[in-house]
């Protein structure tokens, strides 16, 4: 008898408790002033009044949601607190048809696991998607999210004050582009590194490499391994694999102590189809583009942003700021931005519809990426945003108010493609294609270009960068430092892949970690020195910074002795005693007593040699102070006879 009535006591328990969570008391972040924002595309801070909420109402703590889903019937909460049943915690859908449902739950918050089980007005659908706003993501391949929220006290204030001037466009910038998954793995235990141990190992060799930033290849949550991120689900969550928001938000703090930048790759061109995502969310198009011939995209099957809705801009514009917002971050990489351009992007005749205008350009997305950038430069005029663009659109850095797209910088895909080309050839032939190298400088100057060498350009068969080039090992290797000292000087901003900068051998592999034993040899080591050195000469000379996207920043003293594949030319700085002369060597032949031409008479001191010994280069071709001639040479009153290394960059400057 008392068992049973233990047992009817128990079960009255659970039914007061049932009943007491299953209340959603109504509540609400929203103004009208929200809603009309929301409703125009114009609200920029939706990760505010979206998601979920850990708050007090009523004296009671809880858990506010909010989910936009105009095309459904019902939406519940369900998650771990209530056995992810939909019948208890049912949202109520706002009066002022903007199609968002919310509510206060009562007695959960921080850690709680929930969906949005959405049953549409359209077939009666019925959908379980992850919140779109959520701040935390469960660890794929587990799909659900997580009410968070951190309290985190950045000690970052010196560097936001001062990185203005660190981002500026007259400033050096040389990024460091990573994939946290396989810059190092923790080999005994195979696993990744977290965010806190990368906040030291990370930090310290970045730093240590002195670059001026650093580049993660997407850290939003992503379901799939094999996509690099580049398919997201989780737009406002840091991924999971590598710890917790608040950590990754001590990396970035630990860098900005460094001094060092922070670039997040952002990706508003596409997104996956998996069930959980924003892909047919409420039973309807609500994120993508209705249109297959706009909401599709046929090489990453993925689903394409209706650019069109004001809604989706002030999803996407919204999470752009978060991330400069919530996390410091000093710049975004946006991705493909060519394939939002163009509404025949990959699309054969037929595939495609054009604009109202006849042209082939999406109107709806270039509108939309003004509007990110604007709203980006408004609030945060000291980042930068940097676009993944391969054609020639015109325009792309140039601001908003004199008809441009409005990033700050662009990739120079074109001198990509053609250095990398001309590298690959044996020496013996590159006097048939100096102009491959020299052709980038008859457009430098019409974007704000950065310099990539990328994760793209040492995948799928392309080969690593230092197995690109000719020759033996030592040949190999010489051809890496003259790449990077051409890289380096060459007017533009900089990027390099990770492993790149000490030759890593094998093509990149996300599901492993770089070859960090390869160091233990000469000649990984001498290009590790090598870039380490080339960033800390960025650094020292204003001439290599100062006007990189300006044609008064470059002049040209040789560029067409092709038969010894010889170039010269001079960076300016602002003052002429910045000025530096560089002179590049392409072949493995040595020239000795190899005359230039000058821009005044003087003294020329060597202030970099690619081939000194701590390079693993030669080092028997050095050049001491040297006087220059009353001789004409190059159209120039005056020159110098120079020892000229195999395969090799030299710089100098008048003292």
């Amino acid at each position: 008898m008392l068992r049973y009535q233990k047992e009817q006591l128990f079960n009255k328990f659970q039914d007061n408790q049932k009943q007491n969570m299953s209340k959603v008391i109504a509540h609400s972040l929203f103004t009208e002033f929200d809603i009309n924002l929301f409703k125009a595309g114009k609200h920029y801070k939706l990760y505010e009044k979206f998601g979920s909420h850990i708050t007090t109402v009523k004296g009671i703590e809880g858990t506010y949601f909010a989910v936009w889903a105009p095309s459904a019937q019902d939406v519940s909460v369900i998650g771990d607190f209530n056995f992810w049943n939909d019948g208890e915690h049912q949202l109520n859908v706002r009066w002022d048809s903007s199609g968002i449902w919310e509510g206060f739950i009562p007695h959960i918050g921080k850690g709680n696991l929930y969906k949005y089980k959405i049953k549409s007005n359209n077939n009666n659908v019925i959908t379980e998607k992850a919140d779109p706003y959520a701040r935390r993501c469960e660890h794929p391949p587990k799909t659900a999210s997580i009410i968070w929220e951190d309290n985190y006290g950045w000690k970052d204030q010196k560097w936001m004050k001062s990185r203005k001037k660190n981002n500026a466009l007259d400033a050096p910038y040389s990024v460091y582009e990573v994939h946290l998954g396989s810059w190092k793995k923790h080999t005994q235990e195979n696993r990744f590194l977290s965010y806190t141990e990368l906040a030291t190992e990370l930090v310290e060799y970045v730093a240590k490499m002195n670059f001026t930033h650093v580049e993660f290849m997407p850290i939003m949550e992503y379901p799939y391994d094999p996509s690099w991120g580049y398919q997201l689900t989780g737009y406002f969550s840091p991924t999971s694999r590598f710890g917790y928001p608040d950590e990754f938000k001590f990396l970035v703090d630990k860098f900005h102590e460094k001094g060092i930048g922070v670039i997040l790759d952002w990706v508003p061109s596409h997104f996956p189809s998996d069930e959980h995502g924003l892909g047919n969310f409420d039973g309807s198009s609500l994120y993508e583009h209705p249109d297959i011939r706009k909401g599709y995209h046929q090489d990453w099957k993925s689903l394409i942003f209706n650019y069109g809705r004001n809604e989706i801009k002030s999803f996407l514009i919204s999470n752009a700021l978060f991330w400069l917002d919530q996390y410091h971050a000093d710049g975004l990489r946006v991705d493909a931005v060519a394939s939002m351009l163009f509404l025949d992007y990959s699309r054969k005749d037929g595939e495609w519809e054009p604009n109202e205008y006849g042209g082939r350009e999406n109107l709806d997305a270039i509108s939309f990426i003004k509007e990110m950038n604007v709203a980006v430069y408004e609030n945060f005029p000291d980042v930068q945003t940097i676009a993944e663009e391969s054609t020639s659109f015109p325009k792309v850095s140039s601001p908003v108010f004199s008809e441009g797209l409005g990033f700050g910088m662009k990739w120079m895909m074109g001198w990509m493609h053609d250095t990398l080309d001309y590298f690959a050839k044996e020496p013996i032939y590159r006097k048939h294609h100096q102009n491959e190298l020299t052709f980038s400088l008859n457009y430098a100057f019409t974007e704000n270009f950065m310099l990539p060498l990328s994760h793209d350009e040492v995948v799928y068969g392309k080969k690593s960068i230092v197995e690109k080039m000719p020759g033996d090992e030592w040949q190999k290797f010489a051809n890496l430092r003259l790449l990077y000292s051409l890289m380096y000087t060459h007017p533009g901003t900089k990027l390099l892949f990770q492993g790149s900068e000490f030759g890593q051998t094998s093509e990149w592999n996300f599901n492993g970690s770089l070859d960090w034993h390869l160091l233990e040899h000469k000649v990984h080591k001498g290009a590790q020195n090598l870039v380490r050195d080339l960033n800390k000469l960025l650094k020292k000379e204003p001439a290599l910074y100062k006007k990189q996207f300006s044609h008064e920043g470059f002049e040209w003293i040789d560029h067409g002795d092709h038969e010894n594949s010889v170039m010269s030319y001079i960076r300016k700085g602002n003052s002429k005693k910045e000025n530096i002369i560089i002179v590049l060597n392409l072949t493995p032949a040595p020239r000795e007593n190899y005359r230039i031409g000058l821009p005044k008479a003087g003294i020329l001191k060597e202030v970099f040699n690619s081939d000194a010994s701590v390079y693993n280069g030669t080092g028997n071709y050095k050049n001491k102070n040297l006087n220059s001639n009353i001789q004409e040479w190059n159209n120039r009153e005056n020159s110098i006879e120079l020892n000229l290394p195999p395969l090799a960059m030299l710089a100098f400057k008048f003292i």
